[in-house]
């Protein structure tokens, strides 16, 4: 299939014809946008390439405007495709949405939540998504979580319904609820050698080895951004997508870690792991719930969302060895 099988009309008429357009037509650019191809669109919705075609083709004739390019990696969309592209997925939440809020009505269900959170942030949210679920036993809860760079990703869609992360993302209009406060530390194993020194600057650990999370993490980005104020660069000994991992390996006496508090709360309580006692820390962030602020939550989701908001702080972890820093 060419480029000029995809005939427009000028512009001008755009805003006038797209109210005709039509759901077909938009899963239709949605999976061409996915897959690459028409062939393998036309594959992913189970319908014939001039189906495919032919709704991509009128879509485009709504649209006033080129929606698609051919390229070396196969067809992408323009830049007002991907404007469309956006429609179709404000679209398909809302058809969702929709759907959620008939089979509520109808009491087929309870309503469901499709909550994201920073892998951080899961030493205690199952934890509050436990005492919601008591209070809302028929609200069926989808947990997704993941690193910052992929969570905040997700919140350029509409499928999440709010997450729970440590800094807003920047290039999402969001409405913000603050949940509590996420103090950053440094942990080594028990015995380590500094483990007994007080006052220590980040000079005197320039020579440790740190075990950090992977770029694109919020806790990296936060290490990173602390050893620059002070014109200084740690040493990373291995970066690991998994805080157990990073835990773990601290206590083996892999290196030092810097970290959110709340993931080892239990090792410090155990006594595996302590807290180094370093000028400046902790450094504490807030941890807070987002969501897109052009997303309409059906009651179940605006229900868990204000708890959150309101007892979310309940549930995080006790942190009794930074009373008093």
């Amino acid at each position: 299939m060419s480029l000029k099988e995809f005939s427009y009309n000028g512009p001008g008429h755009a805003a006038a014809q797209l109210r005709h357009l039509t759901i077909r037509q938009l899963r239709s650019l949605a999976a061409l946008s996915a897959k690459g191809s028409v062939t393998a669109a036309s594959g992913h919705l189970g319908l014939t390439q001039p189906a495919v075609t032919q709704q991509l083709r009128q879509l485009q004739d709504l649209a006033g405007l080129p929606l698609v390019q051919r390229t070396g990696d196969g067809m992408l969309l323009t830049e007002a495709g991907k404007e469309v592209l956006t429609l179709a997925e404000r679209v398909e939440a809302a058809i969702m949405d929709c759907q959620g809020a008939l089979d509520l009505l109808a009491g087929r269900t309870g309503g469901s939540v499709h909550l994201g959170a920073v892998s951080t942030a899961k030493y205690f949210v199952p934890h509050a998504i436990a005492a919601f679920s008591k209070r809302y036993p028929k609200i069926e809860i989808k947990l997704t979580i993941g690193n910052r760079e992929e969570i905040r990703e997700a919140m350029h869609g509409y499928d999440l319904d709010f997450a729970v992360m440590g800094r807003p993302p920047a290039d999402v209009s969001v409405d913000v609820r603050q949940l509590g406060r996420n103090p950053h530390i440094i942990v080594a194993r028990k015995g380590h050698w500094l483990e007994q020194d007080s006052g220590l600057s980040l000079t005197d650990l320039v020579h440790e080895t740190f075990l950090t999370r992977e770029p694109g993490s919020g806790t990296r980005t936060l290490m990173e951004g602390m050893f620059q104020k002070s014109d200084l660069e740690p040493i990373i000994g291995m970066e690991m997508s998994s805080n157990e991992t990073i835990k773990q390996a601290v206590i083996a006496g892999l290196g030092i870690a810097f970290i959110s508090a709340h993931t080892v709360a239990h090792e410090l309580a155990e006594g595996r792991l302590v807290v180094l006692d370093v000028a400046g820390l902790p450094i504490v962030r807030q941890w807070y719930v987002i969501r897109r602020s052009d997303k309409v939550l059906l009651p179940p989701a605006q229900a868990m969302f204000d708890f959150l908001g309101s007892e979310g702080s309940n549930y995080l972890p006790d942190l009794p060895e930074l009373d008093g820093r």
